[in-house]
């Protein structure tokens, strides 16, 4: 009916089309709409400003004990 040489080579073709877009799909590293993030606490801010250098260790300890103490 396909003579087996047309039919098992476009046959072949669409399941590695398929297998790409299903594997592009779950491998692409995206994020989900509607997914929620934790966010940052007043913390791990304050910690991500100390590491970077936008503020001394006096200035860290400072803001840490009050929002340590609220």
């Amino acid at each position: 009916m396909y003579n087996n040489y047309g039919f098992w080579g476009m046959h072949f073709i669409w399941w590695i089309i398929w297998m790409g877009l299903i594997l592009w799909i779950f491998l692409t590293p995206w994020s989900i709409p509607g997914e929620r993030r934790k966010k940052d606490t007043p913390l791990d801010i304050l910690k991500k400003r100390f590491a970077s250098g936008e503020i001394t260790n006096e200035q860290y300890k400072e803001q840490k004990k009050i929002l340590e103490t609220d």
